[in-house]
């Protein structure tokens, strides 16, 4: 599939409508072109802004009438430089455009149908170009590449990043003594908050403050970058390291006027722009308080950090989560430090307290939950108000390099926080396999973020071993996994439209991928012998339009954790399916149904009678114990049974987490668990927050007679806890996503753990679990590519044809 977009070449076109905006505009800046279809005077309308969002002009009736059906239709992304700009109410541009390769010869039909002169790469005036695009191929003495821009910057923060400072934290406070690398975190964060310098890409010039990758100039200082990503690996003490952050700012305030804590610059900062109305906030909603924000399952490692390491009420706490919240902003401003998680602030209105507040800090644990730069959720996070900004993952990169694009925008690093200015400087070179995009990455992150890994020796771990056991199927899973996977590879065959790109039905193909997983975990997840399943024998598509299959399959999918909604890309709230066989939440699909009667995936006419509930969840906690009893234990269950057997037979005392995707696979586990006389606790998605502290509490405690294995949501469970209690770790089946795993993995591999770490993974032989070993390890290179339509919820076309290959 072509995604990517390549220069295809630029037209001249002048920006008109000047005299009627204030923006400055200078030579040889790059600009923003956005489509206005709503402008009741021109619905070709194409707005000109600057990197701010402040309007220039419009580009002219002729040629927005040329490029809005294409821009309309995601044929083409335009961008906009202005090679001279005399004052005038007419600013002749440079309309760069880029299209797909099988879309140039459509493109330059279209241009070519009016009078306007499309130039491509095969005229010589194409050299007269201002891109980033062809300024970074072509020599100028007049002015820098866009990689000698970069390598400047890279030169700078070299020199800056070059000592290494320690800073201890206030022992008023912070009880526990850092380690050395923790140290040296703290330092980087403190040093990054203080800083007065301009921001990267910056520069002074005669007065006027110029950003040297886009020539943007204002005679307003930029704000300072204060802030990052702290990217430390998983298990190095990253939520000790922010604690002692906030303890140091606190202390250091302390004498300082309570209404506002800050240094001179900053006051007289706040008080200019305000004067410039351009601050609408009120002293009364500002706070000195950090928020930090996280998915459920994190905000118990944060209370048992505070607790472990803090003074008894050393940094007051507020926990902003649930339906008894405050909402009163003064009572929020009594705080240190404000608890609360993405779904709250995704979900509550604007006039809660949590997005009045201008916030002294603000810290995304887990900071990977807003990849999503279009999400619901993420737009709530990169709303927020703060004075500093830090967002915290072990992960930074898990689809692509598209995920830091949302970190970009959280932080607010212009130029690349604008969508245009990232595919154009980072983002498209990265696509095209170019070096220099790889270099330009590294150059940002060396900016912004602080990247230390257990590899760097920096802490003393340890020892940690990775074993794959193969698991021979037993011959009634044989046979119905050979069977099933045959009709999946004819629904496959069947499936693909005519340009062999896309699959027509394409959710169904995963929910069949997904049966033959449970297959080779066990045939009690599956519901082949109580209900239809959703291909007939033929392995043709017959879900559509069938209300009772598509309940079918509902209740399969949500046996397993591995769907998205494509419009929040979370996995599904109150999941319902449509008429085309398309998952969402309920809340997404029917706000996307508020302002278009199609399915947002393959457009076709959608109400709301056409979405389909699962069954209703059985009221009993118990997974269906009667009949777990009555069959024998599948080969994988029996397997896993032999490992905890033979490691307490060694070890009494140790204990065991066992990760799973499939809650129903965990429920099932009890039964035989508990017979063989273990003691279980269960972790899960189903759990609110206080319940998954409890359990965790109780797992950590050790007690003699208390729990030894730990039954877990992969998903629920591979961020943000401390699981150092048990030194053995088993994973029923492999995860589409590495990192998953690996996150997973530092839950009990991390500071803290006294014990030698074994994991073991179980992979049935002769299965698609094979096949995803070898796609976790493509994606562990690094992914350039931004995710597809299909590729955003976890697999490709190309890997389902990968995995279903004989």
């Amino acid at each position: 599939m072509h995604s990517d977009k390549f220069l295809l070449g630029f037209m001249e076109a002048y920006i008109v409508g000047v005299q009627n905006y204030s923006a400055t505009v200078c030579g040889r800046s790059v600009f923003l072109l956005i489509r206005e279809p709503y402008n009741i005077h021109d619905a070709n309308a194409i707005i000109v802004t600057n990197i701010y969002g402040h309007t220039i002009g419009y580009i002219e009736r002729p040629v927005a009438a040329i490029l809005s059906p294409l821009i309309d239709d995601d044929i083409i992304t335009v961008e906009a430089i202005v090679p001279d700009a005399r004052k005038s109410w007419r600013i002749l541009c440079q309309i760069h455009i880029f299209a797909r390769l099988p879309a140039f010869d459509a493109v330059k039909d279209a241009v070519s149908r009016s009078s306007r002169k499309l130039i491509t790469e095969s005229e010589a005036s194409f050299t007269l170009s201002d891109s980033a695009a062809v300024k970074a191929t072509k020599a100028e003495k007049k002015y820098m590449t866009v990689d000698a821009i970069f390598d400047l910057v890279n030169s700078n923060l070299t020199n800056k990043n070059r000592a290494i400072f320690i800073l201890e934290p206030p022992r008023s406070i912070i009880r526990t003594e850092l380690l050395p690398h923790q140290k040296e975190g703290l330092a980087w964060l403190v040093r990054k908050e203080k800083a007065d310098d301009l921001p990267p890409f910056w520069e002074e010039n005669n007065g006027l403050f110029v950003n040297i990758l886009t020539g943007y100039q204002t005679n307003r200082r930029p704000d300072p970058l204060r802030g990052g990503i702290v990217a430390d690996g998983m298990g190095l003490g990253k939520t000790l390291t922010l604690l002692s952050l906030i303890a140091f700012d606190k202390r250091s305030q302390m004498g300082v006027s309570k209404k506002w804590r800050t240094d001179r610059k900053s006051v007289s900062l706040e008080k200019r722009r305000r004067n410039e109305g351009e601050c609408s906030l009120e002293s009364e909603v500002r706070t000195n308080a950090t928020l930090v924000v996280c998915p459920p399952s994190v905000m118990s490692a944060w209370i048992t950090q505070l607790e472990d390491h803090t003074v008894p009420g050393g940094l007051t706490t507020y926990m902003y989560y649930g339906e008894k919240r405050t909402h009163d902003t003064e009572e929020l401003k009594k705080y240190d430090l404000v608890l609360t998680t993405y779904s709250t602030l995704s979900n509550e209105p604007e006039e809660m307290p949590a997005k009045q507040m201008e916030w002294r800090r603000i810290i995304l644990d887990e900071a990977h939950t807003i990849k999503n730069f279009t999400a619901k959720l993420s737009k709530a996070v990169c709303n927020l108000k703060g004075k500093y900004r830090w967002a915290v993952t072990g992960t930074p990169i898990q689809t692509g390099c598209i995920d830091l694009f949302s970190f970009m925008l959280f932080l607010r690093f212009s130029p690349f926080s604008v969508r245009a200015h990232w595919r154009a400087f980072v983002q498209r070179p990265l696509n095209q396999g170019l070096d220099k995009g790889l270099t330009r990455l590294q150059v940002l992150m060396e900016a912004i973020a602080l990247r230390r890994t257990k590899d760097m020796a920096l802490v003393c771990l340890p020892p940690k071993t990775v074993e794959i056991c193969y698991v021979e199927l037993s011959m009634e899973e044989r046979q119905l996994y050979d069977r099933e996977k045959e009709k999946t590879k004819a629904l496959l065959r069947r499936s693909f439209i005519y340009d062999d790109s896309q699959l027509s039905q394409y959710t169904e193909m995963l929910s069949s991928i997904l049966r033959l997983r449970q297959i080779c975990v066990d045939l009690k997840l599956c519901k082949f012998h109580s209900q239809r399943s959703i291909t007939n024998n033929e392995g043709e598509a017959v879900v559509s339009y069938n209300p009772e299959l598509l309940q079918t399959l509902l209740a399969q999918l949500q046996e397993g954790e591995d769907f998205e909604c494509p419009i929040c890309l979370s996995s599904p709230m109150e999941i319902v399916i449509t008429r085309c066989a398309h998952i969402f939440c309920r809340d997404c699909i029917l706000r996307s149904l508020e302002t278009r009667s199609g399915c947002p995936l393959c457009r076709r006419k959608l109400l709301e009678s056409d979405l389909f509930s699962p069954p209703p969840q059985p009221e009993t906690n118990s997974a269906e114990p009667s009949s777990a009893s009555e069959t024998p234990l599948s080969s994988k269950v029996s397997t896993l049974m032999k490992f905890l057997n033979e490691s307490r037979d060694q070890h009494p005392a140790v204990k065991s987490v066992v990760f799973s995707q499939f809650r129903k696979l965990l429920l099932l586990l009890e039964e035989p668990l508990n017979a063989a006389g273990f003691k279980t606790l269960r972790l899960d998605g189903s759990m609110n927050a206080r319940h998954r502290a409890n359990v965790i509490e109780q797992f950590q405690v050790g007690k003699s007679d208390g729990p030894t294995v730990l039954l877990a949501s992969l998903r629920a469970s591979s961020a943000g806890i401390n699981l150092t209690a048990a030194s053995r770790l088993y994973f029923m089946e492999p995860w589409w996503n590495h990192a998953v795993e690996e996150q997973a993995m530092d839950r009990v591999h991390r500071i803290g753990q006294k014990q030698p770490v074994k994991i073991v993974r179980f992979i049935a032989k002769n299965s698609i679990e094979e096949k995803l070993l070898v796609l976790q390890e493509r994606r562990k290179e690094l992914s350039t590519e931004e995710p597809s339509e299909m590729g955003s919820k976890g697999v490709g076309i190309k890997d389902i044809k990968f995995l279903l290959e004989s």
